[in-house]
C-alpha cells in the first residue's frame, strides 16, 4: 500500500492580538527560541517524517517567509521530483481568513490533482511541538478514519491527516456542502464521515498572541521542555548563517538563557532569550527577555520582561519593563531612548 503523505501547510493566518511582531512578516515568519521561525517546527516535522512533498499556502507579508525558506534546501527539499512549494494566495478577500479554506485549495487544485501520494497531512503554521505524523497515520489507518484530528489536552493543533482524494473532493464539493474549511467539515460531518482524535502526549505550544508567544519562549528555557521539543533523532532544522562564535566580555554573565551565535555580550543576562547579532552593552541588566537578531542595546540599560524585534536599538541608559502578563513590546527597527521612557 502507498502510504506516502503530501504536506500542506497553511500559512495565511493573520492575527491582531499579535500584530507587533506581524507587521512586517507572516505569523509563520515570526522569529522563535533564538534561531527558528514558528514554520521550521511544522515543516521540520513533515521532513522528520519522510515527507518528500510540502505546499505552502500564505496569504500576508510572505516577503520575509520567501527568504527563509527559499529553495526547501534546509530541509533536502530542494529535489526534481516533489519537494517545496509555495502557494500564495493570488486574491485577498475574507474567504481566506480561516484555516483550512477550500476556496485557498481550489485555485491551486492541479496540485493536489498531479500529487502521488495517498495521504495528506493538513496543518497551521503556527504550532512548535515535534511529532511523528508517521504514527498519526498508523492510527489513522488502524481505527478506519476518514479524518484524524490532531489535539493536545483536548484542544485541537489544527493538523489534520486525510486521503489526498478525500481532501480534493472536498475541495470540489464546498459549493454543493456549504464546507468551505476543514473546521466546517469536522464540526458538519460527524454523522457522515468517520473523524478521529489523535491525542499529542508530548509538549505543544500553539503561538496566536504576544502573551503565548512571551510564554511558550519562556518555556524554552526549561532543559525538559528543550529536550522534548529539539530531538537528535528529529532535528528542527532552519535556515543556516555564517556567523562568529558569541563573544563574552570580562563583565558578561549569563544565567538560564539562550545565546545564539555571532553575539557580543558585555552585560548581565538571565532568564532571556538572544538572537543572533545582538550586542549588550556594558553594565546593561537583561532579565526575562526576548531580543532578536541584529539588536543593539546599549550601556547600563535595564530591560525586564521586553519583547524586542530585530534591529531594536536601545540607547543608554534606558530602563524598559514589562510583566510576564504584558511583556513591552519594541517593534522592528525602533529606537527607545532613556528619556523616551515613561
Amino acid at each position: 500500500m502507498n502510504q506516502k503523505m503530501l504536506g500542506v501547510i497553511d500559512a495565511t493566518a493573520y492575527k491582531p492580538e499579535i500584530e507587533d511582531l506581524t507587521v512586517h512578516r507572516s505569523l509563520a515568519a515570526v522569529p522563535f527560541a533564538s534561531r527558528y521561525r514558528l514554520i521550521d517546527f511544522v515543516l521540520s516535522n513533515m521532513v522528520n517524517s519522510e515527507i518528500e512533498s510540502v505546499a505552502i499556502f500564505p496569504k500576508y507579508q510572505y516577503r520575509s517567509l520567501m527568504d527563509h525558506l527559499g529553495s526547501g534546501k534546509q530541509w533536502d527539499l530542494n529535489r526534481k521530483k516533489d519537494g517545496l512549494f509555495f502557494f500564495p494566495s493570488p486574491h485577498l478577500h475574507n474567504e481566506y481568513d480561516e484555516f483550512g479554506s477550500f476556496r485557498q485549495f481550489s485555485d491551486h487544485i492541479d496540485f493536489f490533482l498531479r500529487s502521488t501520494q495517498e495521504y495528506a497531512v493538513i496543518t497551521n503554521s503556527y504550532t512548535v511541538c515535534n511529532i511523528d505524523y508517521k504514527k498519526v497515520l498508523s492510527y489513522h489507518l488502524e481505527n478506519g478514519c476518514d479524518i484524524t484530528e490532531v489535539r493536545k489536552d483536548g484542544k485541537s493543533l489544527q493538523m489534520y491527516v486525510m486521503s489526498t482524494k478525500l481532501l480534493i473532493n472536498l475541495i470540489d464539493d464546498k459549493e454543493q456542502t456549504g464546507s468551505k474549511t476543514l473546521t466546517d467539515v469536522i464540526i458538519e460531518n460527524r454523522n457522515n464521515l468517520t473523524i478521529c482524535d489523535y491525542e499529542h502526549t508530548g509538549y505543544a505550544a500553539v503561538i496566536d498572541s504576544i502573551s503565548s508567544y512571551y510564554k511558550h519562549s519562556m518555556d524554552m528555557l526549561n532543559p525538559t521542555i528543550w529536550n522534548e521539543i529539539f530531538k537528535n533523532n528529529r532535528p528542527i532544522l532552519t535556515k543556516a548563517k555564517d556567523e562568529p562564535p558569541t563573544k563574552y566580555g570580562k563583565t558578561a554573565l549569563v544565567k538560564n538563557s539562550l545565546i545564539a551565535n555571532g553575539c557580543k555580550i558585555e552585560g548581565h543576562v538571565e532568564n532571556s532569550i538572544i538572537f543572533r547579532g545582538v550586542h549588550i552593552g556594558k553594565d546593561t541588566v537583561i532579565k526575562n527577555s526576548v531580543i532578536m537578531q541584529k539588536s543593539q542595546i546599549g550601556d547600563e540599560c535595564l530591560l525586564d520582561n521586553v519583547i524586542a524585534d530585530k534591529d531594536v536599538k536601545v540607547e543608554q541608559s534606558a530602563v524598559i519593563k514589562g510583566s510576564a502578563l504584558l511583556p513591552y513590546i519594541l517593534r522592528k527597527r525602533t529606537i527607545q531612548g532613556a528619556l523616551m521612557n515613561s
